[in-house]
C-alpha cells in the first residue's frame, strides 16, 4: 500500500532511478533482429533522451509461425549494445528455465502480459535481486495487477515496476484499450513506479505519440516505447514501432509536458 513508503519506491535499474521526479524512457526495438539494427537504434534512442533500451530475444507470438525471436543470440546483441552505447537492458523473460541465460545480461527482468498470472515465473524473479518490469495482463484488472506483484514481493523482491500496456475491450479501434485510468489508481494505492507502453496499448504507430503525452500528464514514471529504424520491414509489431525521427519529436514533447508538471528528463 501506498502507506508503507509515502514518498514512493525508487527502483534503480543499472545507473537509472525510476521512480521519483525524473521521468524515464525505454526504448528500442520489439525483437533483436541483428546486430546493426539494435545497435544503431540504441544510439539514436540515447541521443534522443532515452536511458534504457528494450529488446526482445524470446517473442511470445500468438502465432508459432510468425518469429520467436534470436533466443540466446539475441541477448548476445543486446550486450554488445550496452558495451557500445551505456544503455540498460530491459528484455523479456519468458520462461524460468531461461533464468540464467536472460540474467546474464538483463539489467531488469521484462514480464510480459501474457505471463502476469505465471505464478512459477513470478516465484522465480521474486527470489532474484534482479529489477522486474511487470506488464499488466492484456485481461487483468488492477486488483489482479497488483496481486501479481505481491506474489514477487512476497519472495522477497521488492524491486518492482508496474506497467500499463493496455487491456482488451470491446473495441477494435485499437489493439488495446489503454487504460490511463491505471496510472493514478495505482499510484493512489500503491507505492511503487508506474510506467506505460503506449506501443502496446494502441498498436498504431501514429497514436503512440499522443497516447505518451497523455501518459505523462497522468503522472506516469516513465514509457516504454518501440522504435525501429525501418518498422515497415520489422519482423515483429512493425505497425506500432516509431520511426527514429518520430521517437525525436516525442520525446520533445513529452519533456515539455513534463517541465509544466515540474518533472525532469
Amino acid at each position: 500500500m501506498r502507506d508503507a513508503v509515502p514518498g514512493g519506491t525508487i527502483v534503480r535499474v543499472r545507473d537509472v532511478d525510476v521512480g521519483g521526479k525524473r521521468i524515464i524512457v525505454i526504448a528500442g526495438p520489439c525483437a533483436v533482429e541483428s546486430e546493426e539494427q539494435v545497435i544503431s537504434t540504441a544510439r539514436v534512442v540515447k541521443a534522443a533522451g532515452a536511458l534504457l533500451l528494450r529488446g526482445g530475444a524470446y517473442k511470445p507470438r500468438s502465432s508459432p509461425y510468425t518469429f520467436q525471436g534470436l533466443k540466446e543470440d539475441g541477448l548476445a546483441i543486446l550486450g554488445k549494445a550496452r558495451d557500445a552505447t551505456g544503455l540498460g537492458i530491459v528484455t523479456e523473460l519468458m520462461d524460468a528455465r531461461h533464468l540464467e541465460a536472460v540474467g546474464e545480461y538483463a539489467d531488469a527482468f521484462q514480464i510480459g502480459s501474457r505471463n502476469m498470472q505465471n505464478f512459477t515465473l513470478l516465484d522465480e524473479v521474486g527470489g532474484t535481486d534482479r529489477p522486474v518490469l511487470l506488464k499488466r495482463g492484456m485481461m487483468a484488472t488492477i486488483k489482479e495487477f497488483l496481486f501479481a506483484a505481491e506474489r514477487v514481493a512476497a519472495r522477497g523482491n521488492s524491486r518492482i515496476i508496474l506497467c500499463e500496456r493496455g487491456i482488451r475491450t470491446f473495441e477494435t479501434a485499437t489493439r488495446n484499450t489503454l487504460d490511463l485510468n491505471a496510472v493514478p489508481i495505482l499510484k493512489h494505492e500503491t507505492h511503487l513506479p508506474v510506467i506505460v507502453d503506449p506501443s502496446h496499448g494502441t498498436g498504431k504507430r501514429w497514436l503512440v505519440p499522443h497516447l505518451a503525452r497523455a501518459a505523462v500528464a497522468a503522472g506516469a514514471d516513465g514509457l516504454i516505447i518501440e522504435v525501429h529504424p525501418n518498422p515497415d520491414e520489422a519482423l515483429c509489431d512493425g505497425d506500432q514501432s516509431l520511426r527514429p525521427d518520430d521517437f525525436i519529436q516525442m520525446m520533445r514533447e513529452v519533456k515539455a509536458i513534463a517541465g509544466v508538471l515540474g518533472r525532469t528528463m
